[in-house]
């Protein structure tokens, strides 16, 4: 068993891949077999895997969410911390915080086309923290 930290450094809204940094981790972990369990510490960004051959479903998922929750709603009173605040929190709750990766022989079981996301639901730039089990 063994738990740490990666840092994922955002460079506002929308999917960044994390995937190497995650199979990097597990690589030094010694691990044969397993369960990954991953879980973001923040409340208005969340994790996700997904597509990481063509841009474009990106780009259609970040839109789609965006349309549905939409900045400047007058629904909103949580606004203090600026308009995309509170849709940040709303797409956090949508999505999922935490998520869960068999291990086979020391490599995450993902499909070929599929990537570990961090989802940025804010418009600001910086590192978000994201913990690691396996």
């Amino acid at each position: 068993m063994a738990i740490g930290e990666i840092g994922i450094v955002v460079r506002g809204q929308g999917l960044h891949e994390f995937t190497e940094q995650v199979s990097d981790w597990l690589a030094g972990q010694g691990v044969d077999e397993g369960l990954c369990t991953l879980f973001i510490q923040h409340t208005s960004a969340s994790l996700l895997i997904q597509e990481n051959a063509d841009p474009s479903a990106r780009v259609d998922l970040e839109n789609w969410l965006s349309r549905l929750v939409p900045e400047n709603d007058s629904l909103y009173t949580h606004t203090l911390e600026g308009p995309d605040d509170m849709p940040a929190h709303i797409k956090a709750a949508l999505t999922a915080t935490s998520l869960s990766i068999p291990v086979q022989s020391g490599r995450l079981m993902l499909g070929t086309w599929q990537g570990i996301y961090l989802w940025e639901h804010r418009h600001h730039r910086g590192k978000r923290r994201v913990i690691l089990h396996v």
